[in-house]
């Protein structure tokens, strides 16, 4: 039986709501002012709890931070707000302080048991779910796919047609599991290409954010198959500086940004925030890292068994040692560590995509933007004994002439170093395959 905790000062609007939902099979337990709801949500852990925005002691808004708080992000519990206020800043309020719903009075009988049905089969399980991917051959070996190369913003135009314009989406087959790195421009054509793909079938799909700026998630909202009900959209990242993972995803997805509001969306999405750096997705072994970028910003190593494949979309490589002279000791001996971290997350990658968003005359200019040269991107992943090397993040200002000539450049680079390493800029619809292991 799934269970309510219904907080709210009016005694009669209690009643009423406890009488419906027991017809339809609900535990439903009462509290009348907000210290009382929260301390029973904690001790009932509900499937859902319903709560005013106006009461006295404690409102509604206090409700839904002090519950997100005190049960922590992997709870399954939902929170419904329950209103006489149509005000539009009460509704983004309360969606920012945890709520999942936001329903103003009077309520229809038939519209509040439907959403409750609606919200209560989103139940976020566990990250390392094992759940299988029928659909996904475990033994085709690994495949990489680019959807999205650019950074900052998308550049359509004749000038990006080669390498392409969209925002960073990369999709990965490994392991029977379909992941998806970031949820850039990119993502939209590859969610038609899903659908279109899997057809009536339903399929699982976890997607990992590198970060929620805007040029990561601004797909996201056009990713068809989120809007089908028998996919299972899972979606990964870690807490930002500010804001959670599901707060941020959905706000731009609030009136007057967007039409449909995240929790519109039909399809079983659920919010998983990272707290380790090893984890898994499926079967798939993860290692995450954090990287040099403002805000909260990981990379990752999928750890497939065809090779691992490590993806740094947003990065800031400090200078090479050869060129950062007059460093004090200290210095120094944070950078050579940064440096070892770095190179351990990418050791004997079997492809790597790195953040190479400047030549050496641009990073001159813009040392401290969060962003590396392509130079020191080379050089690092020479060191790391990176097999296959893919430039990433694409300046919007920088045409296909551009960034061809920065390939060159690179590849010069590596050949001074007496390197074997396969260095290509990452464009649109190329695709990498990895074989497993006889």
């Amino acid at each position: 039986m799934k269970t309510v905790v219904l907080i709210d000062d009016e005694h009669g609007f209690r009643r009423l709501l406890t009488s419906l939902l027991a017809t339809h099979g609900w535990e439903v337990f009462e509290a009348q002012d907000g210290e009382e709801g929260i301390a029973l949500a904690l001790q009932k852990k509900p499937d859902v709890v319903m709560c005013d925005l106006l009461m006295p002691r404690c409102n509604g808004f206090q409700v839904c931070r002090t519950l997100r708080a005190q049960m922590g992000p992997r709870s399954n519990t939902k929170i419904v707000v329950t209103t006489g206020s149509a005000y539009a800043t009460d509704r983004l309020n309360a969606f920012e302080a945890g709520a999942d719903e936001y329903i103003t009075k009077p309520i229809r009988a038939d519209d509040l048991v439907a959403m409750l049905e609606r919200i209560t089969s989103l139940v976020n399980p566990p990250v390392e779910s094992g759940l299988e991917t029928p659909l996904l051959d475990p033994h085709s070996g690994t495949v990489v796919r680019f959807w999205g190369v650019r950074g900052s913003i998308s550049t359509p135009g004749p000038g990006t047609l080669f390498y392409g314009g969209n925002t960073s989406c990369v999709e990965v087959r490994a392991d029977g599991e379909l992941v998806i790195l970031d949820a850039g421009t990119g993502i939209r054509s590859l969610g038609l290409s899903l659908q279109q793909e899997f057809g009536s079938r339903p399929f699982r799909v976890t997607i990992l954010i590198s970060h929620t700026h805007w040029d990561h998630i601004q797909g996201f909202p056009f990713f068809v198959p989120a809007y089908y009900p028998s996919n299972e959209v899972h979606l990964m990242a870690f807490e930002g500086a500010r804001r959670g993972l599901e707060a941020t995803l959905a706000s731009q997805m609030e009136s007057p940004y967007f039409p449909i509001s995240m929790q519109q969306m039909p399809g079983h999405l659920a919010i998983h925030e990272l707290r380790d750096l090893d984890f898994k997705v499926g079967t798939l072994p993860v290692l995450a890292s954090f990287m040099n970028h403002p805000g909260v910003c990981a990379g990752y190593r999928l750890n497939t068994r065809s090779g691992c494949v490590v993806y740094m979309p947003d990065n800031e490589l400090l200078p090479r040692k050869s060129e950062a002279g007059g460093a004090t000791t200290e210095a120094s001996n944070f950078m050579e560590e940064r440096d070892q971290r770095l190179l351990d997350f990418l050791r004997d990658a079997e492809v790597a995509m790195m953040d190479a968003q400047y030549d050496a005359t641009e990073y001159a200019t813009h040392a401290g933007w969060g962003h590396s040269c392509v130079d020191d991107v080379v050089d690092l992943a020479v060191r790391a004994n990176v097999r296959r090397l893919f430039l990433f993040h694409h300046d919007p200002d920088h045409t296909d002439a551009k960034i061809a000539q920065m390939l060159a450049g690179a590849r010069a680079l590596a050949t001074t170093m007496q390197s074997s390493i396969i260095i290509e800029a990452a464009r649109e619809g190329m695709e990498i395959r990895l074989a497993l292991p006889k």
